[in-house]
């Protein structure tokens, strides 16, 4: 399309925006009714540990969202030269989990505990056992369990409970809602019926039988994709476009989580299909196509935008620790009197990593910057260990990097694989797969399955939440998602595939040899160094 045609939509609203919360940026995409991206925005955020919890002030929610749409709308006017005043429709989406309480007067009853907290362990083993289904110490039931056990007053006092999404959705439209993806991440979905499931209600009103509330009447709504949330408020416009430019009366579909928007990002909402997210966290996905033979408390079962069950093994340390290392050499350039570009940083970090031994020259690492939950750490301390005949260089302390990145999710993937779980595809996105062929490469190695990237893979989320939003506008009548995604977004769009290479799935396995066996010194290190 060329500058007139984009004008033209933009100035007719037949565009559609999806904005993101992640849990580093928060990203805007504003896309054509073809899904090619008309312009984005993000804005950079972290954070904080404060009182023993991961949080992030809802102050800083509204600024950021306020300064994202901003810069969205200048970019817009730079260059098309029009103002965006109102789209077709719009969605928001975040980071999955924690736990938003408030009151009946829309008051935050304690601060937004998030996804990475690794405070609910005692509540997270009980309900497993009450439910016999798996309830992860990042879901937001199991932070409301442990708030009852700990005694915390204000659980007596919650009128609605909801996620990072739902609360933005609920202050821009008064929606009390949920996407299913993103509401299965609070509680158990049956995807019978598409709804939290009944008789792990009843049994959670048990154990709740002293507060004033009923569990059914604090969650969210629970709508499947494609189905109408709400319109943008008066209130919301201005809260999300103080200038007062942004139009009330916007229809908004439902929010969903970032493991919803990513499968619609990767085209994997489908059975037999899966994708990795590979950023500050990583989670693999998988659309089952039957049951597990039993539970297992390193997969969570979630379920697509769709309702369909999908088994997650979620890692709550990915990226960052690679991250690190890159301020590291940039400091390192600086003091030797050059200019460092952190995108060949990036890129030198990663393709060394090839040059690197397949076992990473018996370097052992891990990149805990938090607790992992599957391994057993409710704490982290990133480090690196060797012995003294490891060999130790750029290349191989490279490959330990981005092994380390993956390490965690292999221990879950392998339980999949060892329940002949059925993959067709798998896709990757996240800025793990940024730099061409070394995360894929490594990614199959470590999920002994091709992987593959498409080109819209470097647009996330955000892209995704804009592609939900025009299913719920454009959609033919009883047109699955399913069928959009294939037949109207990903059709023509290319892929770079990646296969599994022997010699790196053998030296995968000798690293996690010995990666299994270093727990203790990652547990030791909790413990000793404060």
């Amino acid at each position: 399309m060329d500058k007139n045609e984009i004008k033209n939509l933009i100035e007719s609203a037949k565009t559609y925006l999806g904005i993101e919360l992640g849990s580093t940026r928060i990203k805007a995409v504003l896309i054509a009714p073809n899904h090619s991206t008309i312009a984005s925005s993000d804005f950079g955020w972290e954070n904080k540990y404060e009182d023993g919890y991961w949080t992030y002030h809802m102050e800083d929610v509204w600024t950021g969202l306020q300064a994202v749409f901003a810069s969205l709308s200048q970019n817009i006017k730079n260059e098309y030269g029009v103002t965006l005043k109102r789209v077709a429709s719009m969605g928001f989406s975040a980071m999955m989990h924690g736990y938003i309480p408030l009151d009946k007067d829309n008051n935050l009853l304690v601060p937004f505990r998030t996804w990475r907290n690794t405070t609910t362990g005692k509540a997270a083993s009980e309900l497993t056992e009450k439910f016999k289904f798996n309830i992860p110490q990042r879901w937001s039931i199991a932070h409301l369990y442990q708030a009852m056990l700990n005694g915390e007053k204000h659980v007596e006092n919650i009128s609605f409970l909801t996620t990072l999404a739902g609360y933005v959705h609920y202050m821009l439209t008064g929606e009390k809602v949920l996407g299913i993806g993103e509401a299965s991440g609070m509680f158990p979905i049956d995807s019978e019926i598409n709804d939290y499931n009944s008789k792990m209600l009843d049994i959670f009103d048990g154990l709740a039988s002293d507060m004033p509330w009923k569990i059914r009447n604090i969650l969210p709504k629970v709508l499947n994709a494609g189905e109408a949330s709400g319109v943008l408020t008066e209130e919301g416009a201005k809260l999300l476009d103080p200038t007062g430019t942004l139009e009330a009366g916007i229809p908004l579909c439902p929010p969903e989580g970032d493991a919803g928007t990513g499968m619609v990002a990767t085209n994997a909402v489908a059975v037999r299909t899966g994708n990795v997210s590979a950023g500050t966290s990583v989670f693999g996905m998988i659309v089952l196509e039957k049951a597990l033979s039993k539970v297992y408390e390193e997969i969570d079962m979630v379920t697509t935008p769709t309702g369909k069950p999908v088994a997650m093994v979620h890692c709550n340390n990915c990226t960052n620790e690679i991250n690190a290392w890159a301020t590291v050499f940039k400091d390192f350039l600086v003091s030797i009197g050059q200019t460092p570009d952190m995108n060949k940083i990036f890129t030198a970090m990663f393709t060394e990593a090839l040059n690197g031994e397949t076992d990473a020259g018996g370097l052992l690492l891990y990149n805990y910057l938090s607790g992992e939950p599957i391994t057993g750490l409710t704490e982290g301390r990133p480090l690196l260990a060797r012995t003294p005949e490891g060999k130790l260089n750029f290349a191989n302390f490279m490959r330990a990097q981005l092994y380390s990145a993956l390490a965690t999710l292999k221990v879950g993937m392998d339980i999949l694989i060892n329940e002949n779980v059925a993959i067709d595809k798998l896709l990757g996105h996240g800025g793990y797969f940024k730099t061409p062929i070394v995360g894929q490469r490594l990614m199959a190695a470590a999920t002994n399955a091709p992987v593959s990237v498409m080109q819209t893979a470097s647009e996330g989320g955000a892209w995704g939440m804009a592609i939900l939003a025009a299913y719920m506008s454009q959609k033919a009548d009883n047109e699955t998602l399913e069928a959009y995604l294939d037949n109207k977004v990903f059709a023509n769009q290319p892929v770079t595939t990646v296969e599994p290479q022997q010699e790196d799935i053998e030296g995968f396995k000798v690293f996690m040899k010995n990666y299994i066996a270093g727990l203790e010194i990652e547990k030791s290190a909790c413990v000793n160094l404060k």
